[in-house]
């Protein structure tokens, strides 16, 4: 019997049919298991738990499995979970599709429970390196959040899916007041410390698990609202503001306190101006160099 990993993985289990479901379940025992016997039911556990792997059936009514993991991809949310098809269909033509929607196995019934364990295993293994890459890739090495490179490419899925759903989206771009001068009075280790305390604190700012803060570089940050407004933006900009003067960091080579503040802009999505989502970037990028204009310390929308 394959070996079960330390970590608690979780793995959804899709399948119209309580005997197959249970058959997968008794196979897998000792990972944390979650079933769904509806398309629906799947996407909603999927987007809203974010299992660590998905075993899917094919022939269910309503969505079938293709449709299922078509969706999955689609999703910037679901689109990393790796999807294994568990399915009666033999045929060529069938396999062959289901890689083309984006699975990454498929294992054909009757289950064999040690061929299963093994293969979930290995795909487990292979996600677990692959977050771990990412992680390194997308990471910012100094603050842990996000870098730029991630923020993109988070950034054009959420333009993507605002478009689709004609959804809002809004960007706050902070920049933090004379930093330069925070470095040559304190020093660049102290300047580091500050960075770190900016980013923990917006994101603990940002209370929704679908905004996102990231490093943009430099002293500069970014946070993606997605399906947030106008109005919403403007209140939570104005808590950032209230938070990181509320943290009391002191700045005596400041020329508008003597604490470390924020320079803010703020966009939000309007398809009479924007093409791109570069171009909704450089509208909050342009707020932010009038809110330095205006004496910093302040929000531009």
């Amino acid at each position: 019997m394959t070996e079960m990993p330390n970590k608690q993985y979780s793995l959804l289990l899709v399948d119209h049919s309580a005997e197959d479901l249970n058959l997968l379940a008794s196979a897998l025992q000792g990972y944390h298991l979650l079933t769904a016997k509806t398309g629906l039911q799947a996407l909603e556990i999927a987007n809203r738990l974010q299992p660590d792997l998905i075993l899917l059936g094919i022939c269910i009514p309503g969505l079938d499995g293709f449709e299922i993991c078509k969706r999955l991809k689609e999703d910037s949310k679901t689109q990393h979970i790796p999807v294994i098809f568990v399915t009666s269909l033999t045929q060529e033509k069938d396999e062959t599709q289901g890689f083309a929607v984006g699975a990454v196995d498929y294992i054909t019934k009757p289950i064999r429970p040690g061929i299963l364990q093994a293969r979930v295993a290995a795909q487990l293994q292979f996600k677990t390196n692959r977050d771990q890459l990412a992680l390194t890739a997308y990471t910012d090495v100094l603050t842990g959040i996000p870098n730029r490179r991630h923020f993109e490419n988070v950034m054009q899925n959420e333009w993507n899916r605002a478009l689709r759903h004609n959804n809002p989206l809004s960007l706050i771009i902070a920049d933090v007041d004379y930093f330069k001068q925070f470095n040559d009075t304190y020093g660049h280790a102290a300047g580091d410390d500050c960075l770190r305390a900016i980013a923990n604190n917006l994101n603990h700012s940002l209370r929704r698990s679908s905004d996102m803060v990231a490093r943009l570089g430099g002293e500069e940050f970014v946070c993606l609202l997605p399906e947030v407004n106008q109005a919403q933006s403007l209140k939570l900009a104005e808590r950032i503001l209230y938070n990181i003067r509320n943290m009391r960091l002191a700045h005596n080579g400041s020329s508008v306190a003597k604490h470390v503040t924020l320079s803010l802009g703020l966009a939000t999505l309007d398809l009479s101006k924007h093409n791109t989502w570069q171009d909704l970037l450089h509208q909050a990028d342009q707020a932010l160099y009038k809110a330095k204009d205006e004496g910093r310390n302040c929000l531009v929308a």
